[in-house]
Formats: structure tokens, sequence, C-alpha cells
């Protein structure tokens, strides 16, 4: 039985180093290069071979006869888009299907998401709860189309926390007993040290990036109002002590100071949302060098419809009130700040994904909105240290040895920022992985 386990492990790896193996050239020829991280323009050569970029040069470049060469004249390329804050389980799917439609199903209708995601030219994610894992390895073995996943496996919830979507005749409940969503790895409910240590192994046993906990209420949930604060300081040190063992790290769905502060005390690295954050918690968070995954949520024609007069609608706006508060403290302490989405339940929403991203030009210049979800991003996920399945180049970023996830573009980004918003005219060219997956490009 163990030779049988053995082997099968041993074809599952190398069919997925047959389906990344990739020899053949492209080069893209005097195009304008949106590097990620610097404003400045250049013109160059790109030579990409396998997954990588192998050379840019502003020289013309020697290649072989069986290179495809690409005119990227008078045209623009930039780094694929990284989107921090997903559920690529849930982004599409209605709330009441995605409830009660079986696991199987959840992962068909998310392949198809992540697909669209690709094609919005999101080249990398980082997913943050509910059982991505199977579509992940899917996805880097061909056998699925979407962006990278960095994925954290199931949410990690106490009980009554947002993370716990069962039903109000569920509790009591029977000690050792779970639920459906639990057995799949969707969520997982853990009450107490022994149970949050024990969960958070089981995520990074199963291949989790990172993990992810609840530490406050959330807008969607129903049994926590946003005041609650959720975990103890002794629970989240379980957390963090499994994550270090592993050589990653801990990120929290938190909105108020003291969800927020509990969690940076025992060691948490990166809070995500934090609308309802005060003075006190920004300075801890750049004093600790912590991350913030900041989402623009506002109450526009974007956000999620929730009736008039209910406790979730309450819940929305009082957290729409706190977002632009948020992104002045994050700018006044210069806190290490990433961009995210956390669409659910929503296929029109999911569909403005870009849209999302260019709202930031509320807050920040395009230049900076732009290096958030390439380069930015990119230093976020490099968190997870060895856990990371990405170690053969550098994501975010266009220049040799960095991965070739690239976006070609007829008009230069940086001064019209909402090309972004419509993907489907506006993205010429999609590659990731050295891999095209759009081209309407004449060459």
């Amino acid at each position: 039985m163990k030779a049988l386990i053995l082997f099968l492990l041993c074809l599952n790896l190398t069919f997925l180093t047959d389906l990344n193996a990739q020899s053949s050239q492209i080069l893209i020829k005097d195009i304008n290069i949106f590097n990620g991280k610097s404003e400045q323009i250049t013109k160059a050569n790109i030579l990409i071979e396998g997954q990588l970029i192998k050379q840019i040069s502003p020289s013309p470049l020697t290649v072989s006869e069986n290179t495809l060469v690409i005119d990227g004249t008078g045209k623009y390329v930039m780094p694929g888009l990284i989107d921090a804050h997903v559920h690529v389980m849930f982004e599409s799917i209605p709330q009441q299907q995605a409830l009660f439609s079986d696991f199987a199903f959840l992962n068909l209708f998310a392949a198809k998401a992540a697909e669209e995601q690709l094609m919005r030219g999101f080249t990398t994610v980082r997913d943050l709860g509910g059982g991505s894992l199977s579509l992940a390895k899917a996805i880097d073995m061909g056998l699925a189309k979407g962006p990278r996943i960095f994925s954290s496996g199931a949410f990690i919830s106490q009980t009554g926390g947002h993370g716990d979507f069962g039903l109000p005749t569920d509790v009591p409940r029977k000690v050792g007993e779970l639920s459906y969503v639990e057995r799949n790895g969707i969520v997982s409910i853990a009450d107490g040290v022994d149970q949050v240590l024990m969960r958070s192994r089981e995520q990074l046993r199963q291949g989790a990036t990172q993990l992810k906990l609840m530490a406050g209420g959330g807008v969607a949930s129903s049994y926590d109002p946003l005041d609650v604060t959720q975990y103890t300081l002794e629970e989240f040190k379980a957390a963090v002590s499994a994550a270090e063992n592993w050589g990653t790290y801990v990120t929290v769905h938190a909105y108020t100071p003291n969800a927020i502060q509990t969690a940076i005390n025992a060691g948490v690295k990166c809070i995500d949302h934090g609308q309802l954050a005060d003075e006190a918690t920004a300075k801890l968070m750049a004093e600790k060098g912590v991350w913030w995954s900041l989402q623009p949520f506002l109450d526009d024609e974007d956000a999620n419809a929730y009736p008039e007069g209910s406790a979730n609608r309450a819940k929305q706006i009082e957290v729409s009130e706190g977002t632009d508060n948020a992104y002045k403290l994050a700018k006044k302490y210069n806190i290490k700040t990433a961009w995210g989405t956390d669409n659910l339940f929503n296929a029109v929403n999911a569909k403005k994904q870009g849209k999302k991203l260019t709202k930031l030009t509320r807050w920040y210049t395009p230049f900076e909105v732009l290096k958030m979800a390439t380069a930015d991003n990119a230093e976020l996920l490099n968190l997870s240290g060895k856990r990371n399945p990405y170690q053969k180049g550098d994501l975010g970023i266009i220049a040799e040895g960095a991965y070739a996830d690239l976006i070609i573009l007829n008009e230069n980004p940086l001064e019209n920022i909402h090309l972004i918003e419509n993907p489907s005219e506006n993205f010429k060219l999609i590659m990731k992985n050295g891999f095209i997956y759009k081209n309407t490009m004449n060459y």
C-alpha cells in the first residue's frame, strides 16, 4: 500500500513538472515597459523562455528561427495584476446556491470563475478561505485555467464567528461532529488553543501558503456584530506558532481596533480590512511592520446589496464610512499596504475587478495604484517563504528572471488607468508563465 501511494505521488509530480516545462521562446520587440516598480517607462525587447523572462535589452536580441516574434511597436506592457484578497470558490456563485451545492459542483463553478479572473488580467491571487486548495493544484497542473492561487485552505473561525456558516438550529453542536463545509475544507471551526493549533496544522498539511483566521465581526455573516472581538491572544498565538514553524504567516479578517491589536500582539503579519482602525492602531501596525490589506469598500453602485434596515446593511454602512479614514491612516503612517477585492456571491461585481482597483485613485496616483496591484502585492505574497509554490522567479514585476506574467495594451496605463476596467477590449495580450492565454495583436 505504501509503495502504491509513493508511486502515485511520483506520478503526480512528474505530470506537474512536464506541464510546466516550456522550451519555446517568445520575443516581444520594441515595446514600452512599465515594470511594476518604477514610474519611468522604458522601451526595450523582452525575450521569454519557458515560464520566465530571460532577457530585457534596448538592443536587438538574437533568437532562433522557431522563436515567436511579437511586434510591440507603439504598445505598452505591464506585469500581470495581483488581487490579494479573493474567495475564488464563492466569488461569482449566488449565496443560496453556494450554501446548498455539493463541493464537487462548487469546484467546477469556481474553475470557470478562475478562468474569467485570468482573462481580466489577474495572473496571481491570494485566496483567503473557502477551500480552494484543490483548484489551485488543478490550475498548476494544467487541468484548469486561472491565476496561480496562494490558498489559505479553509477559513479558521470560532463558533459564532465570521466563518460560522451554520444554520441557527445547528447548536448546541455535538463535540467532534463536523459539518459538511468543514469536512470539505471550506471552513474550519476551532474553539480554544488546542483546536486552533490542530486546525492550523491541518491547513498547512494540505498545502496552505498562509493561514486566515477571523478576528472580528463581519458584514456578510449572521451571528457577529462588527464590534465583536473573536479569538483570544492565546488562540492567535497558537495559529501564529503553527504558521511560523512552517515558515509562513497568519492574516486575519478584522475591522475594529481591539480585534486588530489583539491579533498584532500575537504576531499576526497582515490585517485584512481594518476600516474601523483608529490612530493608535495604525501606529502599532507601522511600528510592527504589519501589512494592511485594504479594500475600497464604498457605499456605491458596486456594493453588495443588503435589504435596507437589515443588520447586514447597517454593518455595511459603518464599514464604508470608515474607508476614507483607513486609507488616510495607511498613508499617514506609511504602512505597507496591499489591495484586494473580497468579492462574494456576485458574478456582476466579479466582472468589475479592474474597476475596484481604479477606485484607489481616490487616494493614490495611478502609478501608486498599479504598483500596489503588482510589485507591492507580490511583496506581501513573499511572506509565505518556502510555502510559496512558485519559487522559480519573481512575481509582480517585469525583470530578467521574473515570471513571464504580462499584459499588453495599446495605451500607457499610467496615463489612462481606466483601461483596466475593460480588459476584454483593452488587454490585447495576456500571458501567464510564458503561455499566451489571449492574443488579439497582429504579428
